[in-house]
């Protein structure tokens, strides 16, 4: 309904302001609480078709139903006069409605054909139906005539004319014969739209006398026949070949006209010989491909829905190997009106303006003419608000009661158009339809519509507000429409909340409140994916969903788009699972997850894959004696290729029921070439194999027998081995049953003396694997050979193995034995090797024995020489020692006769280190050092040397000093020593042949009683590793003298320690103090610093020494230490600033002290002396700088070894 709210005081600003305007349109509303108050002229609801053709065996039912408030009643004209329904007994109209109902049985129904038209009326307005023409359907019978035989020459054209009665609607044409069997049309027989029988050229089997054209009316379902047609085809004087010519239509041009909307129908028929071709196209454009179809062999071009555009020349052509004709049809389109834009229903409020516009289009233009209330405006009362210009009406500053049902009426010569439209005046206030507190819900980014359908007169405007607050307009995320839906472009959830929609005119306002929420989307996070699965198996696809958790959401799942089958399949919440699949199950699943607002689903396919099918169809082909060709069918690879066939055979002869693998051929191969083995009952059978496994075997073929033959090849690992003296085993590997190639199979075996003239001795055997010879020499070569043979021949010549016969123990030892010393541990014995003969059997080598006297209970020391030797290195000898030696020749069967007995001595060598180095009994200056001699002399001693060098608190070595001592020493007092040092000493012992190992021992001597620094923290003196031996404890008390020196928060205690055992402990307590002593471990340490002592307070100390296995304590007289108060310090040196400056100058110079030494060092001035004792063990060899005194670099774990605790001199008060 178009509206528009201006007036306009002249006609002509008046129509050109409505027609620049978009007007809104304010329908009726269906709601029936709405309708109830409301007037509403009558509306046309239903009618009947203007052309109605009826069939005369039923009823007339002429349709007319109209709406309108009040109910409209109902009158009929009948050819232009008033039809009185009620006056005629056989027409009824049906209660409420303006349909007719004619009965017409018993009634001629002519009487009732005419022109009708309803017209439907209430105190608002006429409204007025379409004319409807009423014809009754008709089928008449044909017209008698006489139809005369036809002749015609074979190769000539023919035409049967078919001319049915004009029928109302046309009848459906169709020839047939007198069986009631259509007749077969082609290219060369057609039936033309008229009904006509085209021949384009006859030939002798259309010779008949039962061409009958039928007509089939379609209301009164009859059928009419024509008389038969008979036609004789002539072959005295045929037609010979000529080019195409048109039968129909006729001429180089024809004409066409079609109403715009129908479909066009055009038709080419030629006559010639050969049979043409039709083909078309349009002449200056193209053919509409999307409504064009050929018919009738091409002959027959329809288009359909035909628009101005198709009007044109379309060509049609024939065509045979003679030439061409060319037919050209000139279309034309006209249009019955049709509506371009109809006019609508309009509602004004009182002194309100609209306009009605009828536009329409035709070909001729169609003649527009204006009703209202079924009543020309001509002949209707005068109304000076009303202006009519072609095919717009205005209506200005309409007033209460005149509402009215105005019609346009379109027409021209091929047809008319006519609608309704009222303007119905009306005054209400504003009325939301739309439900109340509805809740809106929308998924995030898509369009969220919020509806406010209203009614009112004037046209209520609507206002919307959010949250009833924000005032909403129009722009990029919002539009309203014309019908008061607001529209949220792009829904987010920041427009969740509550809209109020405002209707308002001059007659009232009304409001409606609704409510959005924005939801997540739901998204499938995980999808399915692609499986393959092996039959049988189970199958998993997976499909895991986000959704807007006030959502629930459902999953269906679908195979093909279709729903799962029942059985095997569990759907969860997030994965489908088919169990035991099958090949059915193999398809594309889809997983759909739906929510009330959206959904989202994904898809996978399941390919199901499972051994191969057997193959089948096997036959053997080409058979020979010793191959067969082997053919077979595939069977289904079940999805995954067939990778290989494997071929099998069964030998029913030698070993029936057991199959074995003969050869495979490839996947793509359905053949295989097998050689065969004479005498053997063959029967094959084939397996596939794909990537899941082989097929069950297929059936077996036919059995194939071979021909015996003699044998192709001997038995295999032949051996030739004695196992007594003077036997030969000769050994093989017997052929099989199926290498027998035929029967009685035996085996030749053969020998002799290998490098002989002897002729080959031979023996025939049964089926077995041996053969022993006996009486041979003792271990001699033999030359063996076994040939296989049955009762077709002998085996191809055998290979000839060498073995020997069974030998003995050797009988000869070996002679010339010498032996040269190298050195004391080092000797090299030379031997004669003993005859080959004297060997009797296969010689591995020589056994040297040997013995050192000195040693009686060592067992004897034997060294094997492989091969055939005559010579050996003795390593690892004892110096200074005695050694017997024989020596024995060693062969398969085991030793022969030792050799004379050889005695050698090793020269003198260095001796071992010492047995043990001590340093006991330390004071301030002097250690006494004991040791005991070395394990091995390997000479005779000479006696031992002592080097010893001081080590300061830095860990650098002081200057070496070198003493000698007789052999029958093993103590020295060392004196003049520096008190609380350091000192590292270096004993060896040494023979004629020089100096052995070094044994290493470190000490402190006693700390000063008035010591200023604390002394050196090392780790407890031990022996060398080489030493195995343990120190002994010395006789009396474990503990000597205990000094004591005092700091600002402790005391440092040092003591005498001559015991042995392990937990060394120093116990302090408060003086007068009841409490427990308190205990500190100080295992391996003559000295400890007692840390946290309380400044001014006296403390008892004392040492205690205790061993697990040892019940008795030992301790130290308890000691009286007294800690100094600290003096009060009325000034923090720390903070003052000259002292930060001094301190920061020191640091400095120590920084560049640092690089100084570290440049230094790297120049060599330093080095570590544990790599200096690892490459040399003797001091002597190491700078010591003893010249001018200076101490060298040491690393206090150069031996990793602790060092044994003496007094040092303490530095800064803590121990390092």
């Amino acid at each position: 309904m178009d509206r528009n709210r201006k007036r306009v005081p002249g006609f002509a600003a008046m129509l050109l302001i409505l027609l620049s305007h978009m007007t809104s349109a304010l329908e009726v509303p269906l709601d029936p609480k709405v309708l109830e108050g409301l007037p509403q002229p009558p509306t046309i609801t239903l009618q009947s078709p203007k052309d109605y053709i009826f069939d005369p065996r039923e009823n007339i039912v002429i349709h007319c139903e109209a709406k309108g408030k009040p109910h409209p009643s109902f009158l009929w004209t009948r050819n232009g006069t008033h039809f009185e329904v009620e006056k005629d007994s056989k027409v009824l109209m049906k209660p409420g409605s303006g349909t007719l109902v004619i009965d017409i049985s018993g009634e001629k129904a002519e009487a009732y054909e005419g022109t009708y038209q309803c017209t439907a009326h209430n105190e608002h307005g006429t409204a007025v139906s379409n004319s409807i023409v009423i014809r009754q359907s008709r089928s008449p019978l044909w017209s008698k005539e006489r139809n005369e035989a036809i002749a015609v020459q074979m190769g000539g054209s023919l035409v049967l004319k078919c001319r049915p009665p004009a029928g109302l609607p046309p009848p459906v044409i169709f020839w047939m014969d007198n069986n009631f069997q259509r007749l077969p049309l082609d290219q060369r027989v057609s039936q033309a739209l008229n009904g006509d029988l085209y021949f384009s050229n006859v030939l002798p089997e259309d010779t008949r006398s039962d061409y009958i054209c039928y007509a089939r009316f379609p209301h009164t379902q009859t059928i009419q026949q024509k008389q038969p047609i008979s036609v004789t085809v002539l072959d005295n004087s045929p037609d010979g070949e000529r080019r195409p010519r048109f039968m129909m239509p006729q001429g180089a041009t024809s004409t066409k006209m079609v109403l715009r909307g129908e479909t066009l129908e055009l038709e080419c028929i030629a006559d010639g010989l050969p049979t043409p071709e039709i083909s078309w196209q349009k002449d200056g454009g193209e053919l509409p491909s999307s409504r064009m179809s050929f018919y009738n062999y091409k002959k027959t071009l329809k288009v359909s829905d035909v628009n101005e555009a198709d009007g044109g020349d379309y060509r049609c052509t024939a065509t045979n190997n003679l030439g061409t004709a060319h037919h050209i049809i000139k279309v034309t389109v006209k249009a019955a009106p049709f509506w371009v834009s109809a006019p609508r229903n309009l509602i004004l409020a009182p002194n309100e303006t609209g306009i009605l516009t009828c536009r329409v289009n035709g070909t001729p233009k169609p003649l527009i003419t204006w009703l209202v209330n079924g009543v020309s405006l001509e002949n209707a009362p005068e109304d000076h608000s009303r202006k009519v210009d072609d095919d717009t009406v205005i209506l200005s500053n309409v007033q209460s009661g005149s509402s009215a049902v105005y019609q346009c009426n379109a027409s021209n010569e091929f047809g008319y158009l006519m609608a309704n439209a009222f303007v119905n005046v009306l005054a209400e206030p504003p009325r939301v339809l739309s439900p109340p507190n509805q809740v809106y819900q929308v998924i995030t980014n898509n369009p969220a519509l919020l509806h406010c359908a209203s009614f009112g007169s004037p046209i209520p405007a609507i206002t919307w507000f959010k949250d009833s607050q924000t005032s909403i307009k129009s722009g990029d995320s919002y539009v309203i429409h014309e019908n008061g839906t607001l529209e949220i472009i792009v829904a987010q959830p920041v427009n969740s909340g509550k809209y109020t929609c405002i209707a308002t005119n001059n007659l009232g306002i009304k409001e409606n409140h609704v409510k959005l929420e924005v939801k997540e989307p739901t998204r499938i996070l995980k999808q399915p994916e692609y499986k393959v699965v092996q039959s049988g198996m189970s199958a998993v696809f997976e499909c895991k969903v986000k959704h807007d958790p006030t959502l629930d959401p459902t999953v269906t799942w679908l195979k093909d788009n279709r729903e799962l089958p029942d059985g095997r399949f569990e759907v969860n919440m997030e994965s489908l699972t088919i169990k035991n699949v099958t090949e059915e199950d193999e398809g594309t699943y889809t997983c759909i997850m739906n929510t009330t607002l959206d959904q989202d689903s994904a898809s996978a396919m399941l390919t199901v894959v499972e051994k191969p099918d057997p193959p089948t169809d096997l036959e053997l082909t080409d058979q020979t004696e010793r191959s067969v060709h082997l053919t077979w069918i595939p069977g289904d690879e079940h999805n995954s290729p067939t990778e290989k066939f494997l071929i099998q055979y069964e030998d029913l002869l030698h070993q029936p029921g057991v199959w074995i693998n003969l050869t495979e051929a490839s996947g793509t191969s359905t053949t295989a070439q097998l050689n065969l083995s004479p005498y053997v009952y063959y029967s094959f059978r084939v397996l596939a194999m794909n990537h899941v496994g082989y097929s069950h075997p297929s059936q077996p073929s036919s059995q194939y027998r071979t021909n015996p033959a003699a044998p192709d090849e001997n038995p295999s690992d032949v051996e030739c081995l004695g196992t007594m003296p003077g036997d030969l085993v000769i050994s093989w590997t017997p052929l099989t049953g199926f290498q027998a190639n035929g029967p009685s199979l035996e085996y030749k075996v053969l020998w002799r003396q290998k490098d002989t003239d002897e002729d080959w001795s031979s023996q025939n055997v049964g089926n077995a694997s041996e053969f022993v010879v006996s009486g041979a020499p003792i271990y001699v070569p033999y030359e063996v050979k076994v040939q296989a043979l049955n009762d077709y021949g002998n085996g191809p010549e055998p290979e000839v193995v060498i073995g020997h016969s069974g030998g003995d123990l050797p009988l000869s030892a070996p002679e010339s034995v010498q032996i040269m010393v190298h050195n004391s541990t080092l000797a090299e014995v030379h031997w004669e090797p003993v005859s080959f003969s004297s060997v009797r059997g296969k010689l591995q080598g020589y056994k040297v024995y040997y013995r050192r006297e000195e040693d009686t209970e060592q067992q004897e020391l034997v060294l094997t020489f492989s091969g055939n030797r005559s010579e050996g290195r003795l390593p690892g000898l004892q110096p200074y020692s005695t050694y017997n030696l024989t020596i024995r020749v060693l062969n398969n069967k085991g030793e022969g006769p030792p050799s004379p007995s050889q005695t050698f001595k090793t020269p003198e060598g260095v001796p071992g280190p010492p047995s043990f180095l001590n340093a006991i009994n330390p004071s301030l200056d002097t250690l006494t050092l004991q040791w005991g001699p070395p394990a091995s002399n390997n000479g005779r001693l000479a006696g031992y040397t002592l080097k010893y060098q001081p080590v300061n608190n830095t860990n650098e070595l002081g200057p070496v000093k070198v003493m000698t001592f007789l052999a029958n020493e093993t103590t020295t007092t060392l004196g003049n020593l520096n008190s609380s040092m350091l000192y590292k000493f270096y004993l060896s012992a040494k023979t004629i042949k020089g100096s052995g190992p070094v044994i290493t021992e470190e000490a402190f001597t006693v700390m000063d009683t008035s010591p200023t620094e604390p002394p050196h923290t090392t780790s407890p003196v031990t022996q060398s590793p080489h030493s195995p031996f343990h120190k002994v404890p010395p006789v009396g008390p474990a503990f000597g003298k205990v000094n004591t020196s005092m700091l600002e928060d402790g005391a440092v205690i040092s003591w005498e320690y001559f015991g042995h055992h392990k937990n060394v402990y120093v116990e302090y307590i408060v003086e007068n103090s009841k409490e427990d002593w308190k205990q500190e471990l100080v295992n391996g340490s003559h000295w400890h610093m007692i840390k946290g002592l309380k400044p001014g307070t006296s403390y008892k100390v004392r040492v205690v020494a205790r061993d697990p296995a040892d019940p008795a304590v030992h301790s130290t007289d308890e000691v009286l230490v007294a800690v100094p108060a600290i003096a009060s310090r009325q000034v923090d040196i720390a903070t003052q600033g000259w002292f930060i400056g001094l301190m920061c100058a020191i640091a400095l110079l120590i920084l560049v002290l640092l690089i100084v030494c570290f440049i230094k060092r790297n120049k060599g001035g330093k080095y570590p002396v544990k790599e200096k004792e690892d490459a040399h063990q003797d001091p002597e060899i190491q700078p010591m700088k003893e010249d001018d005194g200076t101490f060298g670099e040491y690393s206090d774990t150069e031996d990793h070894k602790p060092l044994r605790a003496a007094g040092r001199r303490p530095t800064d008060g803590a121990p390092r």
